[in-house]
């Protein structure tokens, strides 16, 4: 199995901690993995994206040039993800926030309301996690089983806190995913 996932949104969003902890996770389930990020040089509000690969066998080159699937948080990655997934990938969508329908029929589309259900969770910054969890059931790239472990090895002694919101936003998005 090789997922090639692309993750895409504005800073602020969690992007690239959505990235980390997806090859986290992967890498404590025994997987190779490879991470490759990008982001714009605001702090807050700027293009940020992320780019990863999650293989049960050696990873030749850590680009992420046409994905497997891919995660749009915002209205403007739409057209970047769409344009770069493969042909019969998949597109998981904040609902929430990107009302913005996709111009191709040759991919999967799923919508997701990362942010409402982080809202409903108690803060609209859980959203990445909730597309975590969307992300892992839809393409099965990650099985999860760990996920409260592995995010206290994750995170600092500091921020244990807010393991049980992650964890929490993580299995709402697996359960939003159907």
């Amino acid at each position: 199995m090789t997922e090639k996932s692309f993750f895409a949104g504005f800073g602020g969003q969690g992007i690239i901690s959505l990235g980390q902890i997806w090859v986290y996770c992967a890498m404590k389930e025994g997987k190779n993995v490879t991470f490759f990020p990008f982001y714009g040089a605001e702090k807050r509000g700027g293009i940020a994206r992320a780019g990863v690969i999650v293989s049960d066998e050696e990873i030749a080159s850590p680009l992420v040039t046409t994905p497997d699937s891919a995660l749009v948080m915002n209205s403007d990655s739409l057209p970047l993800c769409e344009g770069i997934l493969r042909s019969g990938g998949l597109l998981v969508i904040n609902a929430s926030l990107v009302k913005e329908e996709p111009e191709r029929s040759d991919i999967r589309v799923v919508n997701i309301e990362a942010s409402g259900l982080a809202e409903q969770i108690g803060n609209i910054r859980f959203a990445n996690m909730v597309a975590l969890g969307a992300m892992a059931k839809l393409t099965g790239a990650l099985s999860l089983t760990e996920i409260e472990g592995i995010l206290r090895n994750f995170f600092p002694a500091d921020k244990y806190r807010f393991v049980p919101k992650n964890v929490e936003a993580i299995q709402a998005g697996y359960a939003a995913a159907g």
